[in-house]
């Protein structure tokens, strides 16, 4: 099998090309250092199959960051059939510097000039023809994002492929002279195929940035825009849930209940109110979900988050952090697991583990899910947005306490430096590719630790044998008696203490927990756990849960990125003390103060 590789510099747009050649849903957002991992797909290629891997961004073949590493190492050690490198058309004086390095190393490969509607906007003209000829490679400009060119690319690529050869790289050594030819042969070549009008530029970007970047409505409007994107997500997911809810329910009722009917009770027991209720409970906050990852893939791929860690820079530094810090905070909200491996574009050991024991604190799509439920239930539809931003909130007074009081352990002299791209508008098929990445990881996790989470849970609520399901006497109930000392001056109950001890493992499963625990679903199971506890105890519930220990998988990519045992334990213990010690003294004041 042939193999391809996509090399350019952060935000060229690569994974938008890997996308639409591969139909695969990779990460895509507008800042520099999303790709992070080595992301591959198989696709017919002129008649065969060939890998195509997208590897991560790097500005220097020379550089010292993990992911430039990264694409070294993988240049050392395996055999590639073609380089596929893809410059930004309108930063094309920049981006050719890495393709001259590449072709120094004798690698086949095809130059494809992204961006090129946004370069002809600007009023750029690139020759692609010529400057193919004088790099000594073809080359053709292209728009991955809207498909201009690409069939023209594609046929380039194929007709590249089937002449070409793969060649091991075995060494990639410092050659500062080779460097230096570079960039003479870079002035050359961009004065005989490159025109660049003087004034080009992005005229409606420099507006709205003298909004956005003011250095008083900055803040102030990017908190906006967030609070915005909660209120719509509560308001245009709740109904959607509830529909969600409904037909599960009915599902339930009409078409799955008679089935099961004549099985024993125990084992109707365990598929109706252990596996179905469980599973369907969370299911049927996919959604809200999907609303969520799409209205954060609109202010990712707009480059309004890059002003966002531009704006947050100087507080981030008083912490000991930066503005890359606070874009993998960002990036937490998805999913803390790819935030935790986007540090790997710091170079600063000590930054990035102060960074890496922040983003768990984000308000991740797993947790999410169990606000959207607990607010729901418990507060008013007037209230609930509020409730959770102001559990976003809460996010940034964690990471501040954290990294205020660690910063002495993890010091950092790395400059910060971060491209301020262009605002765009992300197309509707990058929108339903990122929705369909959500679902196809949701239900990659329901067929394994959700449904795992909750086959355990009505185990631990109808064991032993004989006791009243989820009583004092079953074995969940011995657990939440023997946690109560802890957890009771929190206001967490027995039962919430079950779910919280079974979201360590993934917080998903806590929603799940819930519907075998009670023996309910859907709004049944809601109006069960209000008539149970109050706001008060909801709140403190959600503050426990947005901040205490990680899931397994956030804490094995810890692990793994850190190479640290003790770090590690670190990063277990410390969201837990500081999740009991701000949920209790919440209730605490909660309850001194009347409520």
């Amino acid at each position: 099998m042939k193999r391809i590789a996509l090399i350019g510099m952060p935000n060229a747009g690569k994974s938008t090309l890997f996308n639409r050649m591969s139909g695969a849903s990779a990460k895509v957002a507008n800042w520099p250092g999303v790709t992070v991992d080595l992301l591959s797909a198989k696709l017919l290629i002129a008649g065969q199959m060939a890998e195509l891997v997208d590897l991560p961004g790097i500005y220097d073949l020379h550089g010292f960051s993990d992911d430039e590493q990264v694409v070294r190492h993988f240049l050392c050690n395996n055999s590639i059939d073609l380089v596929l490198i893809v410059a930004n058309a309108t930063q094309v004086d920049r981006q050719l510097t890495l393709a001259l390095q590449l072709k120094s190393l004798g690698l086949p490969a095809v130059l494809l000039l992204n961006m090129a509607d946004e370069a002809k906007q600007q009023g750029i003209t690139i020759n692609a023809q010529q400057l193919g000829e004088e790099l000594g490679y073809p080359a053709t400009l292209l728009s991955a994002k809207y498909g201009q060119g690409y069939a023209e690319a594609y046929q380039l690529i194929e007709s590249e492929l089937q002449k070409s050869e793969a060649m091991p790289i075995l060494s990639l050594e410092n050659d500062f002279a080779v460097d230096q030819e570079v960039e003479d042969k870079l002035e050359q070549i961009i004065r005989h195929t490159v025109d660049v009008p003087v004034q080009a530029g992005h005229s409606t970007t420099e507006k709205i940035d003298k909004v956005m970047l003011h250095p008083w409505l900055g803040l102030p409007l990017f908190f906006g825009i967030m609070f915005l994107m909660f209120q719509a997500v509560y308001t245009l997911g709740a109904p959607l849930q509830d529909a969600v809810a409904w037909l599960l329910e009915g599902f339930r009722d009409i078409a799955l209940a008679p089935l099961l009917s004549g099985l024993p009770a125990l084992l109707n027991s365990f598929l109706l109110e252990g596996v179905f209720d469980g599973v369907a409970t969370v299911a049927s906050f996919v959604p809200v979900i999907i609303l969520f990852f799409l209205f954060m893939a609109i202010i990712e791929d707009s480059g309004y988050l890059s002003r966002a860690a531009f704006l947050m820079d100087a507080l981030m530094t008083k912490m000991g952090l930066d503005g890359r810090s606070f874009v993998m905070l960002l990036m937490g909200f998805g999913c803390n697991v790819p935030a935790l491996m986007g540090t790997r574009t710091m170079r600063s050991r000590g930054l990035r583990l102060l960074t890496m024991m922040v983003i768990p604190f984000s308000l991740c799509s797993a947790r999410l899910q169990v606000f959207v439920f607990m607010t729901t239930a418990l507060f008013a539809p007037s209230q609930a947005p509020l409730v959770l931003f102001s559990l976003y909130l809460m996010t940034f007074v964690t990471v501040i306490i954290t990294a205020l009081l660690f910063k002495g352990q993890f010091n950092s002299q790395e400059p910060f430096a971060l491209e301020l791209p262009p605002y765009r508008f992300p197309t509707t098929r990058q929108m339903i590719l990122r929705g369909w990445h959500e679902i196809r990881h949701f239900l990659r996790r329901a067929t394994k630790f959700i449904t795992i989470g909750v086959v355990l849970v009505w185990i631990l609520t109808h064991m032993p044998f004989g006791v009243e399901p989820a009583s004092a006497a079953s074995w969940s109930g011995w657990i939440g008696e023997f946690m109560s000392p802890i957890l009771s001056p929190a206001g967490i109950n027995p039962e919430l203490t079950v779910a919280l001890i079974f979201g360590f493992v993934a917080k998903e499963i806590v929603i799940g927990a819930l519907a075998v625990i009670y023996g309910l679903e859907g709004s049944s199971l809601m109006q069960g756990i209000a008539q149970q506890i109050d706001w008060v105890q909801a709140y403190s519930f959600m503050l426990f849960t947005l901040i205490y220990t990680p899931c397994l998988a956030t804490i094995a990519t810890l692990r793994a990125e850190a190479k640290s045992g003790w770090y590690t334990a670190l990063s277990l213990a410390w969201p837990l003390t500081l999740a009991w010690s701000v949920s209790t003294a919440f209730y605490q004041s909660a309850r001194y103060l009347g409520y």
